[in-house]
């Protein structure tokens, strides 16, 4: 594969990962628990493409900001498989592993903006303005988890 079409490859997987994230977000402010979880599972197989680039990376000598975005990514999805999928763990209420985790997911997501403006401008500001939609979705319901 050539590295233009690797980096639309990259792009769209940083779109797709965004958008699930959005979905996510939008279905937990809904209540809609079924829905969430798929869109969950949906985001969790994305580390299949993203483990892909991450091995292509060095056919194409990436930088190693590259190996970092992909790779943080790689770690929160895995965190999140292992958290909310297989030992369904209730760290939301507590503090300092909720902090953690959003720090670890806006770290993730954020660098999906990176591997996303190696395609073009376009897809650049297509992830930020996701990666912002994100954040207030993600707001929205730490609020109305605090309201409860």
């Amino acid at each position: 594969m050539e590295i233009n079409k690797l980096n639309l490859f990259g792009a769209y997987l940083a779109i797709f990962i965004l958008l699930t994230c959005c979905l996510i977000f939008i279905f937990r402010l809904n209540n809609q628990q079924v829905a969430e979880y798929w869109t969950g599972i949906a985001f969790i197989i994305a580390a299949v493409p993203l483990i892909y680039l991450l091995y292509t990376a060095s056919h194409f000598e990436r930088p190693i900001l590259y190996y970092v975005q992909l790779g943080v990514m790689l770690g929160f999805i895995t965190v999140e498989l292992f958290l909310d999928y297989i030992f369904k763990v209730d760290f939301r209420h507590t503090k300092w592993m909720a902090i953690s985790y959003a720090m670890f997911f806006f770290a993730g997501t954020g660098g999906m903006i990176g591997i996303a403006s190696l395609a073009r401008k376009s897809w650049s500001f297509i992830s930020i303005i996701l990666f912002f939609m994100m954040g207030h979705l993600h707001l929205f319901n730490v609020l109305k988890q605090a309201c409860k």
